[in-house]
Order: C-alpha cells, then sequence, then structure tokens
C-alpha cells in the first residue's frame, strides 16, 4: 500500500479529500446564505483572487480575504485578525467562485475552532445565478 508522508495512510484524490470535508458540515445554498447575511446572523467572506472580483464583481457587503490569509484574518486569537472576527462562534460563509476552495478553507477555519464555518454550495457563480446582488468593483 502506497503511504502518503509520515501518516501511514494511503493518500487520496482531491473528490474524495472533497467529500470527507463536507461531510463534516452542512453547506448552504446562496438564498440562504444572503439571507443570514442581510440580518447579521453570518459574515459572508469572498475568498476569490482579485481577478475573478474584478471581472465578476463583488457581493456587497462581504468581506474580502485572499485565500491565503484567510486563516490570519479571521482567527480569533490571532495578532493579524480582521475586527469582524470576534470569537470561535462566529457564523462565517466562505465564498470562492465555484464551491471547491471554500469547503477547504472551511475545513482549515473549523480546525481554528470556528465551528460555525460553512460555505456556498456553488460559490459566487451560484449566488450571481439566483440573480443574488452584485456590485462591480471600484475602478
Amino acid at each position: 500500500m502506497a503511504v502518503s508522508g509520515d501518516t501511514g495512510q494511503a493518500p487520496v484524490g482531491i473528490d474524495e479529500l472533497l467529500e470527507r470535508v463536507r461531510a463534516g458540515y452542512r453547506r448552504i445554498e446562496a438564498q440562504e446564505a444572503h439571507e443570514a447575511a442581510r440580518t447579521g446572523e453570518a459574515l459572508l467572506v469572498d475568498i476569490r483572487y482579485a481577478a475573478l472580483r474584478e471581472r465578476d464583481g463583488l457581493i456587497p457587503g462581504a468581506l474580502v480575504v485572499e485565500r491565503n490569509e484567510l486563516e490570519w484574518r479571521l482567527d480569533p486569537q490571532g495578532s493579524h485578525r480582521v475586527p469582524e472576527a470576534t470569537g470561535h462562534d462566529l457564523r462565517v460563509v466562505v465564498v470562492c467562485n465555484e464551491g471547491y476552495a471554500s469547503s477547504l478553507a472551511v475545513a482549515s477555519l473549523r480546525q481554528l475552532g470556528l465551528h460555525r464555518a460553512t460555505d456556498l454550495v456553488g460559490g459566487f457563480q451560484a449566488w450571481r445565478a439566483q440573480g443574488l446582488p452584485v456590485e462591480p468593483t471600484a475602478p
């Protein structure tokens, strides 16, 4: 049996990894995410890279945090956290472009103790397809 690193476990493919990660929490649809953000029950966090935000626009009110900074910005105990990172009970909805990278990001946030972190099924593209609010990026 092939072994990955020193873990003693066989390597898994990305599809299996996503399935395992997603089995640990409930993902939400665009309409539910919109309502949760609108009522202040959740913080939407857009992790898409700049070119996608410039091309497709932004979700009004979403916090933009590049994926490579996400854990540092949302860790309530971290020295580089954003003001919105108020505690481990914060409900965070991570939004990527199509709903794949966000699932892996949620797994990382949950390891930091953000037990209510989830992601948007279908990502920004699903949000836009539902006709939910989108605003252009500033020039």
